[in-house]
């Protein structure tokens, strides 16, 4: 008698149908998130930026890194996680998304991560900081899980307001 199962894919995830994808892990407050490492640029200690005026709240500012303007954007003030501490363990990861480079605050990165289309799991509905839409998937690797987001489309929403031109 044939077994019926609903299993979830990669494609169905927004992900690429590669076999493996690799993911950048860091910390957000007490979660653990991924981005898809194609898209850093680098791992910078966190420095404070230039503040630019009528930025939003969670647009710290802009750098100067090697002669391109950077944005920072903090991402637990936009997640409304707090409180909001500057450590020795804060970083900016610099991401390239489409022709821009922008920076992004978190707590710390721990490592890259390594994920086959079988440790993937659908995104349940339900309302959080993060839109559904900029989730990718959870990922779950021995005893952690990791919260993968669509890093290009985070960056370029009209709510991140850091690409005005983007928005239709």
């Amino acid at each position: 008698m044939p077994h019926n199962t609903t299993s979830f894919t990669a494609s169905e995830a927004g992900i690429s149908d590669l076999a493996l994808s690799e993911f950048l892990a860091f910390k957000l407050g007490e979660e653990e998130y991924g981005i898809d490492i194609l898209r850093v640029q680098e791992i910078r200690s966190f420095e404070r930026p230039t503040r630019m005026a009528n930025a939003p709240e969670h647009i710290l500012g802009v750098v100067n890194l090697r002669g391109v303007i950077v944005p920072i954007v903090d991402m637990r003030i936009k997640f409304k996680l707090s409180p909001v501490n500057y450590d020795s363990f804060t970083v900016v990861i610099v991401l390239n998304i489409g022709t821009r480079v922008v920076g992004m605050v978190v707590d710390g990165v721990s490592d890259v991560i390594t994920l086959s289309p079988q440790q993937l799991r659908p995104v349940p509905e339900f309302s959080s900081a993060i839109g559904s839409d900029h989730l990718l998937a959870i990922g779950s690797l021995e005893n952690r899980m990791l919260i993968l987001i669509d890093i290009e489309k985070l960056m370029n929403s009209a709510d991140l307001g850091l690409f005005p031109e983007l928005v239709h």
